[in-house]
């Protein structure tokens, strides 16, 4: 690194008016890249260096920097300072995006949300499994580090208190809904008239079967809305409905509606019906919650509910690039194929 010529390119765009020193501070270090005179894995000069070289105060320093770390172009090392992460002076923003597991919806969002940013904006991606700790370690730890947080919440008071210390216009929310404090943004389902006005739809099918078994675990990631609609829906209708934690494997049973939330019990009863020469959409039925391209397909076709999660990831690549607030609750429609 040649300091002194960094700080001669900096002090040199004093001649620019229209630069503010914020502004000064920043473009000098994108242009120290540009010309060789620091290169990845070098350490910036320390918030008090730069005070005493450029005269600029400790606030503007600070915001120069934390900008340049939102574009990820410099990364802090705590305790360490402040150290150049890539040569690549167009990328813009570094892009948080926490979200619950990479199930096969959520790397449809993924893919559309990342394929629709362009190449000039780093996306890193980390993801909490609904466990709150894991959560709030992932947000602590990187908090001043981004320019933008894309994050799918947990549903808990401690996970909002968490969301609240982030800067509200640098937020967004997706998949569940959290009442905040504050102006943010949102792109989210609706699970409670969703999941009852699909179980309406499918009233005359449901009733030509004995039973309907719905697998839902209790302080989980499901939504608990959709178990208040499965019991509004069996009372109303007078069907005759279970709730199981979870699915037993070799346990399907014909003249049944099986109900999950989760794929890998999808595919558990799948392969059981197969194994017990059972017939899906005729000898029971079978119902999934997000839709994928792999349920349209196999045993020609899983019925679904499900918001369009490739529109999601578009919705919310718009919002990065554009800084446009938005508050939508998605659609969710009903998809009927050949299991029910």
């Amino acid at each position: 690194m040649n300091k002194e010529k960094l700080f001669n390119e900096i002090k040199d765009l004093s001649i620019i008016n229209s630069f503010s020193k914020h502004e000064q501070l920043v473009q000098g270090i994108i242009n120290g890249l540009n010309h060789k005179l620091i290169a990845k894995g070098d350490m910036l000069p320390s918030v008090n260096e730069m005070m005493r070289e450029t005269g600029f105060a400790k606030e503007t320093i600070g915001k120069a920097y934390k900008e340049l770390i939102s574009r990820g172009i410099l990364e802090s090392k705590n305790r360490m300072g402040y150290f150049v992460a890539t040569d690549d002076t167009e990328q813009h923003l570094k892009v948080c995006l926490l979200i619950y597991a990479f199930d096969t919806f959520q790397e449809t969002f993924y893919q559309n949300f990342r394929d629709h940013l362009g190449d000039n904006i780093q996306v890193d991606v980390y993801f909490h499994h609904n466990n709150f700790s894991v959560f709030e370690s992932i947000i602590n730890s990187n908090k001043g580090q981004y320019g933008l947080y894309v994050i799918a919440p947990i549903e808990s008071n401690a996970a909002k208190e968490v969301l609240e210390q982030l800067p509200k216009e640098k937020l967004l929310i997706v998949d569940r809904y959290v009442k905040l404090k504050g102006d943010y943004s949102y792109i989210v389902q609706e699970f409670e008239k969703a999941s009852y006005n699909a179980f309406l739809e499918l009233a005359p099918r449901i009733k030509e079967f004995s039973e309907f078994v719905f697998f839902f675990k209790p302080s989980s990631a499901e939504p608990n809305e959709v178990l208040i609609s499965f019991k509004r829906f069996i009372k109303e209708f007078n069907i005759n409905g279970v709730i199981k934690n979870s699915y037993e494997a070799g346990s399907i049973a014909p003249d049944k509606v099986y109900f999950t939330i989760h794929n890998l019990e999808l595919w558990e009863m799948l392969k059981d019906t197969r194994v017990k020469g059972l017939k899906v959409g005729k000898d029971l039925g079978i119902l999934s919650h997000n839709d994928d391209n792999v349920k349209e397909i196999i045993f020609d076709g899983i019925t679904t509910f499900s918001i369009d999660f490739a529109h999601m990831g578009r919705l919310a690549a718009e919002f990065v690039l554009n800084l446009k607030p938005i508050k939508q609750v998605m659609e969710n429609k009903l998809i009927r194929r050949n299991s029910l």
